[in-house]
């Protein structure tokens, strides 16, 4: 859809006051919960009764986030979230469009016969017809078109929380600005929204300076005793199973950014982190250049993202789950080995 239709679609919608639910995924992260509390700030300017619901916990190092105390936790309080869905009058689905990212939630979702919004910048959108959508894939984060979205309607509704919020979402999914920026507006964005917020350095520190000593040991014990280096792919291998992240106290959000560091060695192309958690498998995949772990993930892993980070998941053993991840890397031998 395109912007203009989208802020003329949307326009109808906030301009009466309504009850609306805004919803992101399941193991929501900085950008989820950014745009979720940055959009649903904004909602409340225009006279809307807003709440905010996320399908599972999100990690304690985003708790000091102004509205986080606010936000429903559908495993949680699985009664009061069905009661506030059963009466929105809209919902707005922020930061995935696959109807699987909303875990326990995605059922409830699907049955709503209300008017939905979407804004995202994953790739392959498949939901139901939306009233009206947002889906760019060159966009940084969520966050930052939900800021273009409000700075659509002016300057004048970026306030302090606002900024903040979306500011952690923009710095998180882009690695305090080091990838997925693809046009030169971040930074304009970026700027518009630090004339208002607090000052970077005190939103980094936030974000990056408040580690449990678990979380520091967590991450010094993968790089150090789990890290595999598979030369011929250039791919590095972090695996943890739940015995190993139960021995460091493990809560939501510990793993943030372990598999980030592989790739600061420079014959690496792609790392992958695999962790055992609630049942289940997860995989998550960073690359360099134009190698794509979104088609990767898709292909193998029930998943998918962006080229360059994704995610999946399998229900297997952890044992078997390695041995398919070895099994798929001779397939992109020759990829992972082209990349300057």
């Amino acid at each position: 859809m395109q912007k203009e239709l989208f802020f003329t679609l949307l326009d109808t919608v906030i301009q009466t006051p309504k009850r609306i639910t805004v919803l992101s995924h399941v193991n929501p992260d900085g950008d989820a919960i950014g745009s979720s509390l940055g959009f649903s700030q904004f909602l409340r300017k225009f006279g809307h009764e807003v709440e905010v619901i996320v399908p599972n916990a999100f990690p304690d190092f985003l708790s000091w986030m102004p509205g986080a105390a606010q936000i429903h936790v559908y495993d949680k309080e699985t009664e009061d979230c069905d009661r506030i869905l059963d009466q929105t009058d809209c919902l707005a689905i922020l930061d995935f469009n696959q109807p699987s990212r909303a875990g326990l939630v995605q059922n409830k979702i699907k049955s709503l016969k209300v008017t939905k919004i979407l804004i995202d910048h994953h790739r392959d959108t498949d939901f139901t017809p939306f009233f009206c959508f947002l889906s760019e894939t060159e966009i940084s984060s969520t966050s930052e078109l939900v800021a273009e979205t409000i700075l659509h309607y002016g300057d004048r509704f970026i306030d302090e929380t606002i900024a903040t919020n979306i500011l952690v979402g923009i710095i998180t999914d882009t690695g305090s600005f080091s990838h997925s920026i693809f046009r030169p507006e971040t930074f304009s964005i970026c700027a518009k929204l630090f004339e208002k917020a607090p000052s970077y350095n005190q939103i980094h520190r936030l974000v990056y300076d408040t580690f449990s000593e678990d979380r520091l040991r967590l991450l010094g014990y993968s790089i150090s005793n789990k890290m595999e280096v598979l030369d011929e792919f250039s791919t590095s291998i972090i695996s943890l199973n739940k015995e190993e992240l139960a021995s460091f106290n493990y809560q939501v959000g510990d793993t943030e950014g372990i598999v980030n560091y592989p790739l600061s060695m420079k014959k690496i192309k792609m790392a992958v982190l695999v962790t055992e958690r609630q049942g289940v498998i997860r995989f998550s995949f960073r690359s360099k250049g134009s190698f794509s772990v979104h088609e990767l993930a898709q292909k193998y892993f029930n998943g998918g993202g962006h080229t360059n980070a994704a995610g999946g998941t399998l229900s297997c053993s952890f044992t078997e789950a390695l041995e398919i991840l070895h099994r798929v890397l001779p397939e992109y031998k020759d990829l992972l080995n082209k990349i300057e």
